[in-house]
């Protein structure tokens, strides 16, 4: 296979004269030749082959020890002003970049095949899907973007048809941290990985797509690159909504997205759109839709069990790759939190003890098809994508943060998004409670200033009249003792029916300083059995501390200087107004 578009033509021949490869293979995305790569990684180590009868068609790939996660502080945009990416991103000038990649690029792929990977993001035939094209000398990027990405000649057929595609150049080199870099060229619609194996540094349709270069694009043309889950929730009486949210890491994302109704809630039906990121785009009568532009999950594996995520547990039971989790005496793949069956090797393929601490890697992850999912929606490939009812953000907070509360419109409640955070833990740096603010849950992956953002977000207002209502949640609240209050997991399906009522209009709330939030009797919390000072004290607000979190606000969009939207100021000024 090869193409008629002679721009393509052109960059692999400059591609290949740089990285002088064996060998160019034009991929297909057919399923003959994601088997034929399986063969050549089972021969070469790169993958080894699980238990083929409790889990046919999976895999297990072991990175470099050095290579198990998205690398943000080696993480560049790159463009002529250093103010386009503002105090939320790495900058390095074009010039220097390009210069420091060519001499990374330069003979890296001697002795291996280069391989063009054709692809869309998003359904193949939606008006708000967008193409790209990735070369890598990574047969393992190629197995996992078959399994992301619409790749292959269909989109090499969208490609031809106009003209248009982002490129995204990738090698594993030697993998040396030294010699790792990602770099973005917004204005070049351009992105180049060098030095990693791993995930979102080399899988270019992810994050450096779907988010960097998406957003900038979005700002350009007017629409949203979301790092949100999209879901379905129908009602016994067939009343469907489609909710978008946005969470940061260790929020309950992923649960959310392929969330359980409780057995109280028979007849309610939850269905996944998509579980990572969302392209927002208002239609012609104002309505803002939304597509997942990912076919696949590329998920965090350690926590998952039948308890925790049933239909991502049983979704990774064939036709799965996993990278970085342990192994069973019986050859099964192994991670924390899945069962008692103790593993033999670690993630690294040496043997296990107890005593070694976790076996598999705390970012191990597991590559498998949407369509597996047992709650998968096949509007996923709607060329038209959902109708988004609401938007909602959450963070993990101990305290301050309620259970559920509504923003009193758009402009307020991109504050409230602009203002996202959550609380570290003792585990993870030695020191409780401390903020960390990740606006939209968007920190790592917007790929410009996040005041110029937040402005773009801020004109929408502008646009429609018929935008998504706004509200923030927190699964996380606790006691004094250190007790989660809310149960989480499926019974968060009583705060999505709050939130779906309160857009009907049909569900009550009580005025606050913060926003509209539900006495105990507008919630469903029949048969839940919470304490009602528990349900009082999750759906309080502490005028105090939150005149606290206010000033924490304030003093974070001080770091990104005059840029900050005025409304964005007028907007903070009314809460602290109606907390007097």
């Amino acid at each position: 296979m090869t193409t008629t578009n002679q721009a393509l033509l052109d960059w692999v021949a400059e591609t290949a004269k740089l990285t002088q490869p064996e060998r160019i293979h034009w991929c297909d995305g057919s399923e003959g030749e994601y088997q034929s790569l399986v063969k050549l990684m089972l021969g070469t180590g790169d993958l080894l082959e699980l238990n083929q009868k409790s889990y046919p068609r999976c895999y297990l790939h072991r990175s470099d020890p050095s290579d198990v996660a998205r690398v943000e502080h080696l993480t560049f945009i790159c463009t002529p002003e250093k103010a386009e990416v503002g105090p939320n991103n790495h900058w390095m000038a074009p010039a220097e970049a390009h210069q420091k990649m060519n001499g990374l690029f330069a003979g890296c792929m001697r002795g291996r095949t280069l391989y063009v990977i054709p692809y869309c993001m998003g359904p193949i035939d939606s008006p708000y899907a967008r193409c790209g094209v990735e070369i890598t000398d990574s047969p393992y990027v190629v197995a996992n973007m078959k399994i992301m990405t619409r790749m292959g000649k269909q989109a090499l057929e969208r490609i031809e048809r106009e003209g248009s595609f982002v490129r995204g150049l990738h090698s594993t080199g030697d993998l040396s941290p030294d010699r790792r870099f990602i770099m973005h060229f917004p204005h070049e619609t351009l992105i180049q990985s060098i030095g990693s194996g791993y995930g979102g540094n080399a899988l270019l349709g992810k994050k450096c797509h779907a988010l960097r270069i998406a957003s900038w694009q979005a700002r350009q043309e007017g629409w949203l690159a979301e790092h949100m889950l999209i879901v379905e929730i129908e009602s016994p009486q067939g009343e469907r909504h489609y909710l978008a949210a946005a969470f940061p890491s260790a929020c309950g994302k992923t649960n959310l997205a392929m969330l359980i109704p409780p057995a109280s809630h028979a007849g309610w039906k939850v269905r996944t759109i998509g579980d990572d990121i969302a392209w927002l785009h208002l239609d012609k009568h104002g309505q803002l839709r939304a597509i997942n532009p990912e076919s696949g999950y590329f998920g965090v594996v350690p926590g998952t069990n039948p308890k925790t995520n049933r239909n991502a547990f049983d979704m990774i039971t064939h036709d799965t790759i996993f990278t970085n989790v342990a192994v069973t005496a019986d050859n099964e793949p192994w991670w924390e939190g899945k069962d008692k069956q103790a593993p033999v090797t670690d993630w690294r393929g040496r043997p296990w003890h107890k005593a070694d601490g976790p076996a598999a890697h705390p970012n191990s992850r597991f590559t498998v098809a949407a369509r597996q999912n047992p709650s998968y929606s096949s509007l996923a490939d709607d060329p038209a994508g959902v109708p988004i009812s609401a938007i909602i953000f959450g963070g993990r907070r101990r305290e301050l943060a309620p259970l559920v509360y509504q923003a009193r419109d758009w402009r307020h409640g991109v504050l409230v998004g602009a203002s996202v955070a959550s609380e570290t833990t003792a585990a993870a740096t030695g020191q409780v409670g401390v903020v960390r603010r990740d606006p939209m849950a968007m920190k790592p992956f917007c790929g410009y200033d996040f005041a110029d953002y937040w402005a773009h977000w801020l004109s929408f207002a502008d646009k429609s009249d018929k935008l998504p209502q706004i509200f923030h949640v927190n699964w996380f609240r606790q006691d004094k003792d250190g007790h989660f209050m809310w149960p989480g997991f499926g019974e968060n399906l009583r705060v999505l029916r709050w939130i779906i009522d309160r857009c009907e209009d049909r569900a009550a709330a009580r005025d606050t300083a913060i926003g509209f939030l539900p006495q105990p009797a507008d919630m469903d919390l029949d048969g839940l059995g919470i304490d009602p000072a528990v349900m009082d004290a999750l759906l309080a607000v502490d005028a105090g501390a939150w005149k606290q979190e206010l000033e924490g606000i304030s003093t974070y969009f001080d770091g990104y200087g005059s840029k900050i939207p005025p409304a964005l100021r007028e907007e903070l000024a009314r809460v602290k107004q109606r907390l007097g």
